[in-house]
C-alpha cells in the first residue's frame, strides 16, 4: 500500500487553484452555519443555567432545599441522555433544519413555564421535560459538523460552536443580574419569574430562523457554488477513504461502537465536562455570593469575567490542537488544570478574589477541553457509526450531570457549604484526565 493512501486528504493533493477554493469553501461555510448554530447553543444554555441566578430569589420563595435544587439541575440532563440517540438517528432520518427548529421552539415553551411554578413538582417535573425538550441538539450538532467539515479542521469549527457556552455565561450572568435587580415586583412578578419569560424569546425566534436559513448538508447549499460543492463533497469522501484504506480501527455500526472500549473512556471525559461546566453554571454565582458578594448585580458582572478570560482560552486551545494534529493531551492537561482549581477553591471560600481566581481557572480548563475533545468521538467512528456514538459519549455525560448537582446538594445542605461539591468536581476532572490518557493512545497527526 503506497504511503499516499495511508494519508487523509491535503490540500496540497489538489490543485494550488482547487485548494484555494476548497479553503474558500470552507470560510464560507464556517460563516453561514457556525453563528447560528453558536446563537442557538447561547440560547440553549442560557435557558438550561438561568437556574443559578434565579435560585437566589427561587429557593425561598418556593421553600426549597439545596437537595430538591440539585436534583431539578440534574433531572434536566436524566431527561436529555434519554432521548439523546433517538434524536440523533432521528436527525439522520429528517435532516438538521427541522430536528433543531423542533427542540429550540418546544424547549423554550417549557423554559417560559417555569415562570409558573409554585411547588418543587412543579420545578421538578420541567427540568425533566426542558431535558427532554433539549435533547439531541448538542449531540446533532456534532454530528451536523461531520456533514461539512473534515476531522483536520474539525477542533477549530468545534471549539467555535464550544464557544457559545462560553458566551452564555459571559452575557447570561450580568443579564441575569440586571433582571433580578431591576425587574422584581413589575406587575406582581418576582425577578426570578422574569428570567425565565425573557430568556426563552430568542429561542422562538431562533427556532423560525433556522427553519428558514439552515441547509441539511452542502448539497443543498444554495449559498455554495457547485464547484464548492463538488470540492467539498471530494474532501470528504476522500478523508473518509483514506482512513479505512490506512487501517485504523474505526467502529463501523451502532452495535459495534457499543463495544468499542475507547468510547466509554471518552465517555468519562464527557462526565467531568458536562457536570462541571454544568456546575458552573448552576453554582458559580452561589460561591462569590458565599464568598462575601451580596449584591446580584455587581455579582452577575462578576460571574461573567471568569467566562470572558475561557473564551480566549478556549480558542487557543482549539487552534493549537489543530495545528499539531493533537487531542488527547490537550484534552488532559486542560482536565488536570480544571480539576486543580476545584479543588483548591474550597480553601478561600470567604475570598473573594481567590475564589474568583480559582473560578477563572476552572473555567478556563472546562471550556479549554471543549474543541479538541468533542472532535474525538469522530476521528474514532465511521460516518455510519457517528450519529449514535457522539449521542452514546453525550449520554454517558449527561447520566453524571444528572447524579452531580444531587450530590452537590446533598453535601450543601448536610454540611451548609459547598466544598463537599467542589472536592467532587475537582476529583471528577482528574480522575477523567487519567482515564483518558491511559485509555487512549497518541494520535497520528491530522494532516493539513
Amino acid at each position: 500500500m503506497s504511503e499516499q493512501k495511508k494519508e487523509p486528504l491535503s490540500t496540497n493533493q489538489i490543485s494550488d487553484t482547487d485548494a484555494r477554493v476548497l479553503d474558500a469553501a470552507y470560510n464560507k461555510i464556517s460563516w453561514h452555519i457556525i453563528p447560528l448554530l453558536i446563537l442557538g447553543y447561547i440560547v440553549a444554555h442560557l435557558d438550561r443555567s438561568n437556574i443559578g441566578f434565579a435560585r437566589i430569589q427561587m429557593l425561598g420563595d418556593l421553600g426549597l432545599s439545596e437537595v430538591i435544587y440539585g436534583l431539578g439541575a440534574g433531572l434536566f440532563y436524566l431527561g436529555y441522555s434519554m432521548f439523546e440517540i433517538p434524536s440523533n438517528l432521528l436527525l439522520k432520518k429528517i435532516g438538521a433544519r427541522l430536528t433543531f427548529a423542533r427542540i429550540m421552539i418546544i424547549w423554550a415553551i417549557i423554559s417560559a413555564s417555569f415562570a409558573l411554578v409554585t411547588s418543587a413538582i412543579g420545578f421538578t417535573v420541567l427540568r425533566f421535560l426542558l431535558g427532554c425538550a433539549e435533547a439531541g441538539f448538542f449531540p446533532g450538532v456534532l454530528l451536523y459538523i461531520t456533514f461539512w467539515i473534515p476531522a483536520r479542521r474539525r477542533a477549530r469549527f468545534t471549539a467555535l460552536f464550544m464557544s457559545a457556552l462560553v458566551i452564555s455565561g459571559l452575557i447570561g450572568a450580568p443579564i441575569s443580574g440586571l433582571i433580578l435587580g431591576n425587574l422584581d415586583g413589575f406587575i406582581g412578578l418576582r425577578g426570578w419569574q422574569w428570567l425565565f419569560i425573557i430568556e426563552a424569546i430568542p429561542s422562538v425566534i431562533l427556532g423560525i430562523i433556522v427553519m428558514i436559513w439552515m441547509s441539511d448538508e452542502p448539497s443543498q447549499a444554495s449559498w455554495l457554488t457547485e464547484k464548492e460543492k463538488t470540492l467539498v463533497r471530494g474532501d470528504l469522501e476522500k478523508e473518509n477513504n483514506a482512513t479505512i484504506a490506512s487501517g485504523e480501527k474505526r467502529s463501523q455500526s451502532l452495535g459495534e461502537t457499543f463495544k468499542d472500549y475507547r468510547l466509554y473512556v471518552l465517555g468519562m471525559m464527557a462526565a467531568a465536562l458536562v457536570s462541571g461546566i454544568g456546575g458552573l453554571a448552576f453554582w458559580l454565582p452561589a460561591i462569590l455570593r458565599q464568598a462575601g458578594v451580596e449584591n446580584v448585580t455587581t455579582l452577575g458582572f462578576l460571574a461573567g469575567l471568569p467566562y470572558l478570560i475561557a473564551l480566549v482560552a478556549q480558542q487557543w486551545v482549539a487552534h493549537h490542537s489543530d495545528k499539531v494534529g493533537e487531542r488527547r493531551w490537550h484534552v488532559a492537561i486542560c482536565a488536570i488544570i480544571c480539576g486543580t482549581s476545584w479543588l483548591l477553591l474550597p480553601f478561600f471560600s470567604d475570598q473573594p478574589l481567590w475564589s474568583l481566581l480559582f473560578l477563572t481557572s476552572a473555567c478556563v480548563g472546562a471550556f479549554g477541553a471543549t474543541g479538541p475533545f468533542w472532535s474525538m468521538p469522530a476521528d474514532i467512528l465511521s460516518r455510519s457509526a457517528s450519529a449514535g456514538g457522539i449521542a452514546i459519549v453525550s449520554s454517558i455525560g449527561a447520566m453524571f450531570a444528572f447524579l452531580s448537582p444531587i450530590i452537590v446538594g446533598w453535601g450543601a445542605d448536610k454540611t451548609g457549604s459547598l466544598a463537599l461539591g467542589q472536592i467532587y468536581y475537582g476529583c471528577l476532572f482528574l480522575v477523567a484526565a487519567m482515564v483518558l490518557i491511559v485509555g487512549t493512545r497518541s494520535q497520528k497527526a491530522l494532516k493539513k
